[in-house]
């Protein structure tokens, strides 16, 4: 049986964090920190991603029993869910198939909804890199530059590459996520339920949670509610980590 690879902060009540495409437990370790001082975190790589293992199989269907697998591993119950973005659609597929699971369910900028595929600018920057031949990490990112200007998206998506004795390499399965990339846009099971408390955190530059998506998202999560936090993209949690982590920890508490 492969475990994806996670790392547990702390101790007490447990909260588990998911992150998002191309990301990995790192870009939460800073926030997983703070709310560690109070709780057990359990940061987690899925599958595909970060120092997890890499299989062909690639859908929220799987990621979900990934999960499952571990949280029995760990001996975990009653925990609190918090994903963002591709993290938030696991966690809501994992809550609507295993509720007596979780007590509460946060997710951050992601509905559950159908979105169309719109990573192809990345995938094409990553494709791009000759990862194999690399001589430092300064060449990847004026390699990417060319493609995505965004200073920050560049140096998020970077943390992926990993130095090796003769070069560099891509930690997570880029050929499965660019060739099932359509997996990632899937919607939930609109007839699914889930009726524990739930958090929905957007950014209010964001298009990715919208007025209109929100009839959908009570009709699955009947006890839930929604918190914007200003002048916040879609990586709300790296752009304002400190509004985040408050309207979270008020959420938790």
């Amino acid at each position: 049986m492969s475990l994806l690879n996670h790392k547990i902060l702390g101790e007490g009540k447990p909260l588990v964090i998911l992150h998002g495409l191309f990301g990995s437990l790192d870009n939460w370790m800073t926030l997983g920190k703070k709310w560690a001082e109070d709780r057990q975190v359990i940061l987690v790589d899925q599958r595909n991603h970060g120092n997890s293992f890499h299989s062909d199989d690639f859908s929220y269907q799987v990621m979900a029993e990934d999960l499952l697998k571990l949280l029995n591993h760990l001996q975990l119950d009653k925990i609190t869910l918090l994903g963002h973005s591709m993290g938030g659609k696991t966690a809501m597929e994992f809550a609507t198939h295993h509720e007596e699971k979780i007590e509460k369910l946060i997710v951050a900028d992601i509905g559950p909804k159908y979105y169309p595929v719109h990573h192809h600018t990345i995938i094409k920057a990553f494709y791009s890199v000759p990862v194999a031949s690399l001589q430092s990490r300064n060449e990847a990112d004026d390699i990417l530059a060319q493609q995505i200007p965004d200073f920050g998206i560049r140096q998020f998506l970077l943390k992926n590459l990993a130095r090796e004795k003769n070069g560099f390499r891509w930690k997570m399965n880029l050929d499965v996520i660019a060739n099932k990339i359509e997996e990632v846009g899937k919607s939930l099971n609109q007839n699914a339920g889930f009726g524990k408390p739930t958090l929905f955190v957007r950014g209010s530059k964001s298009d990715y949670i919208l007025n209109d998506d929100l009839n959908l998202i009570h009709s699955i999560f009947s006890d839930s509610r929604l918190e914007t936090i200003e002048n916040a993209d879609h990586w709300l949690h790296a752009e304002k980590p400190q509004e985040f982590f408050q309207i979270v920890n008020s959420f938790m508490c």
